[in-house]
């Protein structure tokens, strides 16, 4: 019989060697509650023996725990992948629902279709005060041509963008209000003073213009003024 065979049929004989393969065992297992998946018993003795098909038992069960371990991990990094791609197709989604686009030379529009909630508006309101600032935009005109109802809520919601805007040293107008968005205006004695409100965008862009124009003919005639003193 050769050494390998001998030890396989090793036997449990003194109670040091008890006292010795439950120690091991204890540490491993305790290896195992931190987390520590990567260590085995010393299979010294015969499965026959009952300390031996402890250690056969303890390294099967180590060794399950570590592969579902490895499958959850791999399942978790599958998620957090998913998660990442839909988080990006969201803010996608949102900077495309709620847009803000550089019609003039200093003039942006902030067009709005559908239901604006509380947490639209305030994605809305920093994405029109952010561009504002960037673009050191005159005007911020904010067209509702696709809202054909509006609540307290939604109407509080364009005020204080409005406001916003002008804190920033920029003008706000209102256009393509509805008629029942008006009325509904003019019902709740909401206080629109400050806020330009025009039919169409192409309205609110000319008059604008004309304003702009009218103002760059002012300034003409006061240079020239000065300049024939």
């Amino acid at each position: 019989m050769n050494d390998g065979e001998r030890t396989a049929e090793t036997m449990v004989e003194t109670d040091s060697d008890l006292t010795e393969a439950i120690t091991a065992m204890t540490t491993i297992l305790r290896d195992v509650e931190n987390g520590d998946l990567s260590a085995r018993a010393d299979i010294r003795y015969s499965e026959n023996d009952p300390i031996g098909a402890l250690a056969s038992c303890i390294n099967t069960m180590v060794s399950f725990l570590a592969a579902r371990r490895d499958e959850t991990l791999a399942i978790q990094q599958e998620l957090e992948g998913q998660i990442d791609t839909i988080e990006k197709q969201r803010i996608a989604i949102r900077e495309l629902s709620s847009p803000i686009i550089e019609i003039w030379s200093g003039v942006l529009c902030a067009p709005i279709v559908g239901v604006l909630d509380s947490l639209r508006a305030s994605e809305m309101t920093n994405a029109l005060l952010r561009t504002v600032v960037e673009t050191k935009a005159s005007l911020a005109i904010i067209d509702i041509t696709g809202i054909e109802a509006m609540d307290t809520h939604a109407t509080d919601h364009f005020l204080r963008m409005a406001r916003a805007v002008k804190l920033l040293g920029s003008d706000c107008a209102l256009s393509g209000v509805h008629p029942n968005v008006a009325q509904t205006i003019v019902h709740m004695g909401v206080d629109l003073s400050g806020v330009d409100s025009y039919r169409t965008l192409r309205e609110a862009l000319q008059r604008h213009l004309l304003k702009r124009a009218r103002r760059g003919e002012k300034r003409s005639r006061a240079s020239n003024g000065r300049s024939t003193r």
